[in-house]
């Protein structure tokens, strides 16, 4: 008997609990994110020995950064057979390299654990100038305004694109709970698209408030070419001109075009 009214006690509770839940105003309403698999449109060759770290699409190119020390390189890549059209080598072995993003005529490439980033003209790749930031150096976009950086945890940091001092942090969370491990980034249609380290999910975040307004779930990617456990994902980029998605991930030795699909 008491085992019959303990259930139908916690019956109660959780009816009561979901009809106090949907009567809320929508300015209350728990804000859970949208769930996206992918479809596959197109699949090009990618070089197997590249390290991804960081991934852009601009004016008909992939520009790439691949990380490793005395490996590390920035390129451009010719899209359609995965040519290496450019390239320029990180000649100190010292810099592991991480994310890069275009901004204006100039590319930004991070390094990991050297506390510091590389200016490049992105026509001739000529270096113009280093920076330095004091936290771990992992993906970097940017939002016309401002730079926005992740270093491995939870935090997105703002940065002056012209002076590159911090403006702002805002920390990511799914529902109230911390995503750590950010790591290549990319800014589309107003969010920011996060690979999670050591998962085969994108986070889609909202900038301004850190909220993850959806997760696009990339498992079985790797399928395609049986990809070793440690080939991660990790590398987005954004074809705004034809709104083509592309995604990729280190030593892969393909690129895929992908559209979101709604799960």
């Amino acid at each position: 008997m008491i085992f019959v009214f303990v259930a139908f006690f916690v019956l109660v509770i959780g009816v009561l609990a979901i009809n106090f839940l949907n009567n809320l105003p929508n300015s209350q309403q728990p804000n859970l994110p949208q769930n996206y698999t992918y479809r596959v449109i197109n699949a090009y060759p990618h070089d197997r020995g590249a390290f991804t770290e960081g991934l852009v699409f601009e004016d008909g190119f992939l520009y790439e950064g691949t990380g490793l020390e005395g490996q590390s390189t920035l390129r451009r890549v010719q899209l359609e057979n995965g040519t290496v059209l450019q390239l320029y080598n990180l000649s100190n072995n010292q810099f592991f390299g991480e994310g890069i993003t275009i901004f204006g005529d100039r590319i930004i490439q991070l390094t990991w654990q050297s506390h510091k980033g590389f200016v490049y003209n992105e026509s001739s790749f000529e270096l113009l100038r280093e920076f330095s930031y004091p936290t771990e150096g992992w993906g970097i976009t940017h939002d016309e305004s401002r730079l926005i950086m992740s270093d491995g945890s939870a935090t997105l940091h703002f940065l002056n694109p012209e002076t590159f001092e911090e403006t702002g942090t805002v920390n990511v969370l799914d529902n109230g709970t911390t995503v750590t491990r950010l790591n290549e980034l990319e800014y589309i249609n107003g969010e920011v698209y996060a690979n999670v380290w050591l998962t085969e999910k994108i986070a889609i975040i909202n900038p301004q408030t850190g909220v993850v307004s959806a997760w696009l779930d990339m498992n079985g990617i790797k399928n395609y070419e049986n990809l070793y456990a440690g080939d991660w994902l990790n590398g987005i980029a954004y074809d705004a001109v034809e709104d083509r998605f592309f995604i990729t991930g280190k030593f892969w030795s393909l690129l895929f075009q992908i559209e979101l699909v709604p799960s």
